[in-house]
């Protein structure tokens, strides 16, 4: 990307539409926020009745969010499992609160009824952990028995050993749930997109910032904080990842970034892979020079390749093609990249990576997942391009599936080659 058309991008694209330096303040109307919120409710229940479960029991943060756009303690909750929600078919849905915060949730239209969480992991009881895990499956039990209808099949997303064994002492068939919300979180409405859309805009916003530090000395760590910057402050929540590296850090990938300085004529390569505004994740890759040098052959070969990836698979998603076929027809790595290949060509991308996932197809085989694109359905179209010896380039793009084809969601210039 030259300097001239980093500076007609950033102007009133990615920043405010005076070139100022300010938090994005998000434009969704409410009524969006709402119809969005019941939306993936709906979802949730329609799935719950389609696979005949009496309740979904839900740990797993992001689909807490996604059921009732609760948001409490997401990161620390993904590991200590001290709030939980449970949607009952034939009844309410219950956000289980962890104490002291019931008074986050008002106002939330999904939520029926809030109650105190009941915590029985090892590290809140100890050696009590029997006691309260029984406290807690009675209470799971009495709602299924009032509002089962006889059903005792409950869907779970995430539960430890131990929550498992007291319900099914309870006479209740846990089931894993994650099926369920893969596949009620892969179709996404147009509220949903418009919320999903504001999420890339503020990515953009970071990843223009990274772009204006891509100077000589700083370090790979320097450029990742102005993502979560720019996403903390625009009213994100974290980063899945750490994959921002410069020069020979960038290959093999995966290296998370450190305190290297960068430097001159590197290539800068990162995935964003942010959760931000309305809980939602942007899922995009790119790379550059720093200091804002031409590339040299090489790496004008290897962006040249991997957008060339890009692409002609993006060219194929459209809805109705099933994965078996669009891995028929996909690009394919020339053998000296393949050893430093991405394992993937494609997966979908809502509050978090989500279902599907098709391998590239060296990876394909018999064991690769069945399905087919659909509309409504949002995917991440990736390429990875390295050889021995040379530098990364990660390049990746956020694409809705449309009745009649495909849009693209993010419009970061790619890199002139």
């Amino acid at each position: 990307m030259s300097d001239s058309i980093f500076k007609d991008a950033r102007k009133g694209t990615y920043l405010n539409a005076d070139g100022a330096h300010r938090p994005l303040i998000s434009p969704i109307p409410d009524a969006v926020l709402q119809a969005a919120r019941m939306y993936r409710l709906g979802r949730l229940r329609a799935q719950m009745a389609a696979q005949d479960v009496a309740a979904l029991l839900l740990y797993d943060p992001v689909n807490i969010r996604y059921a009732f756009d609760s948001s409490n303690m997401q990161v620390w909750t993904a590991h200590n499992p001290m709030r939980y929600a449970l949607i009952l078919a034939g009844g309410p849905a219950i956000l289980f609160e962890f104490k002291g915060c019931e008074h986050l949730n008002a106002g939330l239209p999904g939520i029926d009824e809030v109650r105190p969480a009941i915590a029985w992991m090892f590290m809140a009881k100890g050696d009590k952990v029997e006691l309260f895990v029984d406290d807690w499956a009675d209470e799971i039990a009495d709602l299924l028995r009032s509002h089962g209808g006889g059903n005792r099949r409950l869907a779970a997303d995430k539960l430890d050993v131990p929550g498992v064994h007291a319900l099914e002492a309870r006479g209740i068939t846990v089931r894993d749930g994650t099926e369920l919300t893969e596949l009620a979180r892969a179709i996404k409405s147009p509220e949903e997109i418009q919320l999903m859309r504001w999420t890339i805009r503020v990515c953009e916003a970071g990843m223009a910032r990274i772009y204006e530090h891509s100077v000589p000395g700083v370090t790979e760590r320097e450029l990742w904080g102005h993502l979560h910057f720019e996403n903390a402050r625009s009213g994100g929540d974290w980063l899945e990842t750490k994959l921002l590296t410069a020069g020979p850090n960038t290959n093999p990938w995966y290296r998370e970034c450190s305190d290297r300085a960068v430097q001159a004529g590197e290539m800068i390569s990162f995935d964003t892979d942010m959760i931000g505004p309305y809980g939602y994740c942007a899922d995009l890759s790119r790379s550059w020079v720093c200091g804002y040098h031409p590339m040299n052959d090489t790496q004008r070969r290897l962006y040249a390749t991997a957008l060339g990836q890009i692409e002609h698979n993006l060219a194929l998603i459209r809805p109705g093609i099933d994965f078996a076929e669009f891995n028929a027809k996909s690009w394919r790595i020339p053998a000296r990249h393949v050893d430093y290949r991405y394992s993937l060509a494609v997966h979908g991308v809502g509050m978090a990576d989500e279902w599907p996932v098709v391998p590239l197809h060296v990876d394909w085989d018999n064991r690769a997942m069945a399905g087919r694109f659909e509309p409504g359905m949002v995917v991440c179209v990736e390429s990875l391009i390295g050889e021995a010896g040379t530098e990364s380039i990660k390049l990746e793009t956020q694409v809705l599936v449309t009745e009649d084809g495909h849009e693209r969601l993010d419009s970061f210039p790619w890199e002139d080659v």
